[in-house]
């Protein structure tokens, strides 16, 4: 198979992704088209990517705001599935990787590229996630994996390389965590982090104050939805990046969000990382709040289960499938009557549901009440244990015949 000529790089200017530039140069001799999403990492990561792109090898650059599209077509769908992977993990890296990998495709495939390359180590997930991305929606484009090729082998190696073909990197080998960070989430991995024996550094939290040093004084935050779609802070709307960065101030003021995780990849292994959501924690409360109220207990225990296999979807990469549209249908449909406001109160780090509101609520005090109304027959009940406990009422008597 021939060589490509021209390479669409996935590139957010970091230490992986800088330093294969030059590499696919002098190893593919191909021309590079370097493609960069800014779905929120903030102006210090974005700051200059053009230009370094440039100067370490790339003919071309596109640098494309995504934020709005990745709050509303992605971060509001995982919000109204409810998807959280092995009870924690709120999927601030996973989700991302399927939207980065689209826009890749689409400049690729404008601006006339034969492959793909992404700076994805062999060890993790996200090569998963982009590759799979690549086979629903390019499948006819090559893909080249540096980190399956080359003869570097540690973040080390990257550096030194990087040295020597005068690559502008802000890693260093005393510090030498590997972030990613979007407008959900900071990931921290490496380091210190990867023996789970270790305390994670207090040096490594960047979105979140530490609990100890939150305000003395809890505070409220209301959070507003319409049909399971996050829209107001306080009673104020707000567009979907403006809600999550008012969140995430709000949250990280008061310590929430830290995770602590060892996790099962997709690949096979456990790793460990520190994560932190601060906003997405708060959205993520409330919405679960409001779906007490407004789902019956059928639906909202079925939806619960299917949460968890959405949750690993996005996980392992697999957004572009049949099966993930299909839930997204189910839980657009649980989600038509989840509209009201839930207010939470912080403090040092925890999150207490305060008030619930929605003209949908199944909830009647009438029912609930322990005063007798007349919605609620308790005598009733009596009919309905008899019949639920039937079968065990008959197993006990079987049993007791046979001890005889």
């Amino acid at each position: 198979m021939s060589k490509p000529k021209k390479v669409a790089l996935a590139y957010s200017g970091g230490l992986d992704t800088s330093v294969i530039i030059p590499w696919l140069k002098e190893n593919y001799q191909c021309e590079v088209v370097a493609v960069c999403g800014d779905i929120g990492q903030g102006a210090d990561e974005l700051a200059g990517l053009e230009e370094k792109a440039r100067k370490t090898g790339a003919s071309e650059v596109h640098v494309e705001d995504m934020r709005e599209e990745f709050v509303s077509q992605y971060l509001w769908k995982l919000v109204r599935a409810s998807g959280v992977y092995e009870h924690k993990y709120l999927l601030g890296t996973s989700i991302a990787r399927p939207l980065l990998a689209k826009k890749q495709v689409e400049v690729a495939l404008a601006t006339g590229c034969d492959a793909l390359a992404h700076g994805c180590t062999g060890k993790g997930n996200d090569q998963v996630r982009f590759e799979l991305t690549y086979k629903a929606l390019a499948p006819h484009l090559k893909v080249i994996a540096p980190w399956r090729e080359w003869s570097i082998v540690s973040r080390e190696d990257a550096i030194e390389y990087a040295r020597k073909h005068n690559v502008p990197i802000s890693a260093t080998t005393t510090k030498i965590y590997s972030r990613d960070r979007n407008i959900w989430h900071i990931s921290h991995e490496g380091g210190a982090l990867e023996d789970p024996a270790n305390a994670a550094p207090d040096e490594i939290w960047m979105l979140t104050k530490s609990p100890a040093e939150a305000p003395d004084m809890p505070a409220e935050v209301t959070i507003g939805f319409e049909k399971g779609n996050p829209v107001s802070v306080n009673g104020r709307k707000m567009s979907g990046v403006e809600l999550v960065e008012t969140l995430n101030r709000i949250g990280g003021e008061h310590g929430i969000g830290r995770i602590d995780l060892v996790e099962n990849r997709f690949v096979g292994m456990k790793s460990r990382g520190c994560y932190e959501t601060p906003g997405g924690m708060l959205i993520f409360a409330a919405h679960q709040e409001l779906e007490a109220l407004t789902l019956d207990r059928n639906t909202l225990h079925y939806k619960q289960r299917l949460a968890l296999d959405y949750a690993e979807l996005v996980y392992n990469g697999l957004w572009f499938t049949p099966l993930r549209e299909a839930l997204d249908s189910f839980f657009e449909t649980t989600s038509a009557t989840a509209t009201g406001e839930v207010t939470l109160r912080l403090y040092k780090g925890n999150v207490a549901p305060v008030s619930r509101k929605s003209p949908y609520s199944l909830y009647s005090l009438d029912i609930a009440s322990f005063t007798m109304g007349a919605s609620y027959d308790q005598k009733d009940a009596l009919g309905f244990i008899n019949l639920i406990g039937l079968p065990i009422q008959v197993r006990a008597a079987v049993a007791a015949a046979k001890s005889r």
